[in-house]
């Protein structure tokens, strides 16, 4: 004979349940803690595992969110670079375009452009230090171009930088024109240079261009070095003349110089 099936109305197992609930309400305390224990013991693994799980998810999730940010931002700054790098490389042909426009006689000349790294322009020493070298074809003599004049020549080279001796240095000499009378110029450390030796039958006035002379090799056409800012007698010898000679360009805001290779290499 088959048993009888027990079922459990859902208002009997309120019944009970509320009854439950009473009875732990008004039971003993101690005797409510013993239970919280006993179900913290049985029950403490599942959770654990549970719980342990849990964290082991949400870790997994943060590391692989911070892994994908940390991917994103390094797209995004290699992005960066190569943009910034691109604009620069066209500004860089835009102004030699124009620079070689402008110099139509360097037609068989390789113009530079170079970063000034450091500059000293006043005292002992007129020297910028630029972010070109030998690697670059650069080589001692090579003339030094600021807004289309020439500023100077290279001195010192090592690999990826050179130094460039301005035509304010003290040590620094320079073939130059002014109208048709060669001569040389010599930097005094005061932002401009002198005329050495130059006798008053050369007409010469203030305001004449003065130009750096034809060098085999270096250079093949007269270039603007500076204008005549003062022409008088000297006082020491009548017979010559007190010439200076300022930089037709402002040599303290220069950021940036083309040197003139003659007969590159490539």
């Amino acid at each position: 004979m088959a048993k009888k099936q027990f079922r459990l109305s859902r208002q009997m197992l309120f019944t009970y349940l509320l009854l439950a609930g009473f009875i732990f309400l008004f039971a003993p305390q101690n005797l409510t803690k013993k239970l919280q224990f006993a179900f913290a013991r049985i029950f403490c693994r599942p959770l654990s595992i549970g719980r342990n799980i849990s964290l082991s998810a949400r870790a997994q999730q943060v590391f692989a969110d911070v892994v994908s940010r940390r991917e994103y931002n390094k797209l995004q700054n290699h992005l960066a670079n190569v943009t910034k790098e691109l604009l620069e490389k066209n500004q860089k042909l835009e102004e030699l375009s124009g620079l070689r426009s402008r110099l139509q006689a360097l037609e068989g000349a390789k113009l530079l452009l170079a970063d000034v790294i450091t500059a000293s322009i006043n005292g002992s020493r007129c020297e910028l230090i630029i972010n070109r070298g030998e690697d670059d074809e650069l080589a001692e003599g090579q003339f030094v171009l600021g807004e289309n004049s020439i500023i100077g020549t290279i001195t010192d080279v090592t690999p990826r930088t050179a130094k460039t001796k301005l035509i304010t240095d003290p040590t620094s000499k320079m073939a130059v024109y002014i109208r048709k009378s060669k001569t040389v110029i010599q930097g005094n450390g005061r932002s401009s240079a002198k005329v050495k030796l130059l006798s008053i039958e050369h007409k010469v006035k203030t305001g004449d261009y003065v130009y750096a002379a034809r060098k085999s090799g270096l250079l093949d056409t007269p270039i603007v070095v500076g204008t005549v800012a003062q022409c008088k007698r000297d006082d020491e010898n009548p017979m010559l003349w007190d010439i200076i000679v300022k930089p037709v360009c402002d040599i303290k805001k220069i950021n940036e110089v083309a040197v003139i290779i003659m007969n590159p290499q490539h």
